[in-house]
């Protein structure tokens, strides 16, 4: 199986199975000297792990990662680094059934149809646990971040699940943390806890839709055509597990404004260029604007479900199947995590790139442009 690397000059392979002794990742381009330590990617990988709350998997991993190469005395040395990941909860039992169907909604039959075999325990690479080793990698880019753009925030939420949106008059940066769903209205929270409970005990799941803003970009990163900042971060998006739908900044509301409407206004502050608005989610003509960069993607519900559902087996035979196991009613809410570990390591190259590419040199825009 190819294609398991992303990036540019800042590269990640990941590699592992669900249920496999392991996962992790390679990361390559990252900078020399940069601080790094096992305790603070722990950070970000608790942020995803599962079985912190009633709305995720009870599977209990505690998605300790190790560095096993590219450090000396806690910085990079610029070469390679080695994250592993060791699985410690695999129930491969609960998949013996479903070995010779294949599950509706899932990759099972894709990768049947493909490769004319498959691991059935847990979809092997097609399973979410394979973000896992992104979020890794992207506790390597807001470290390299850290340190050649400190000022730069990378912030994932939920803004919707299912049919039930949140209200952005109650937004309040402050609430993300404090709920299960990452949501930055308390209200919205509080109901979507009541709705999921209910859809759970139901045996059912449901989608959801993340928004990721990286906060304090500079502009000028990305270039026209084949090297947008957009393309990439909706590449990036559009990758993760589950995800059906990417929009940069309006997205797909846009197709509903005037120009009159959708066109950002600038006029001089005394730090430069000033935007009345963001409809472009902080990106012109594949480039950074020096706003916010704002991504959402739809991720689709958890196909693996407590409801009797119709499908085929290997030798096309009609069947019925019921898939068991431990899964996320709505995948949604671990995916904030990944989402901003895309954002980070997307940001982290594009980053990288400028400076290869200008020297960091920008056009001047504090009294005039040109």
């Amino acid at each position: 199986m190819s294609f398991n690397t992303f990036g540019h000059l800042f590269r990640v392979t990941t590699w592992g199975e669900s249920h496999g002794p392991a996962l992790g990742a390679t990361v390559d381009g990252v900078p020399p000297g940069i601080p790094v330590s096992e305790a603070a990617l722990q950070v970000w990988m608790d942020k995803r792990k599962p079985g912190q709350n009633r709305y995720t998997t009870q599977r209990r991993e505690e998605d300790l990662v190790r560095i096993l190469s590219g450090t000396y005395e806690g910085q990079t040395t610029g070469t390679p680094l080695q994250l592993m990941i060791e699985n410690t909860d695999q129930r491969s039992k609960d998949y013996s059934e479903i070995a010779e169907k294949f599950r509706p909604g899932h990759a099972d039959i894709t990768y049947w149809q493909k490769y004319g075999i498959r691991d059935p325990r847990g979809g092997g690479r097609s399973s979410a646990r394979e973000t896992a080793a992104r979020v890794a990698a992207g506790g390597i880019a807001r470290a390299a971040l850290g340190v050649l753009a400190p000022e730069i925030e990378i912030t994932g939420y939920m803004v919707q699940i299912g049919t039930h949106q949140f209200d952005r008059a109650r937004f309040d940066w402050g609430q993300i943390g404090q709920n299960p769903f990452w949501c930055p209205d308390a209200t919205a929270a509080v109901e979507w806890a009541d709705y999921m409970d209910a859809l759970r005990k139901s045996g059912n799941s449901v989608g959801a839709v993340i928004e990721v803003v990286a906060r304090n970009v500079p502009a000028g990163l990305g270039a026209p055509i084949y090297g947008k900042l957009d393309t990439d971060l909706a590449a990036a998006m559009m990758s993760i597990n589950a995800v059906k739908g990417v929009e940069i900044g309006e997205g797909m509301n846009a197709a509903c404004l005037t120009g009159e409407e959708n066109a950002d206004e600038i006029t001089m502050g005394p730090n430069g260029p000033v935007y009345h608005s963001n409809h472009a989610g902080g990106i012109l003509g594949g480039i950074s604007t020096g706003q916010d960069v704002v991504v959402r993607f739809a991720v689709k519900p958890t196909s693996s479900i407590l409801k009797t559902r119709q499908t085929i087996t290997k030798s096309g035979t009609d069947s019925e199947i019921i898939t068991k196991g431990r899964h996320d009613p709505c995948v949604g809410i671990r995916a904030v995590p990944v989402g901003e570990a895309m954002m980070a390591c997307v940001i982290l190259d594009h980053l990288l790139l400028n400076r290869g590419h200008v020297g960091g040199a920008v056009g001047e825009t504090r009294g005039h442009i040109g």
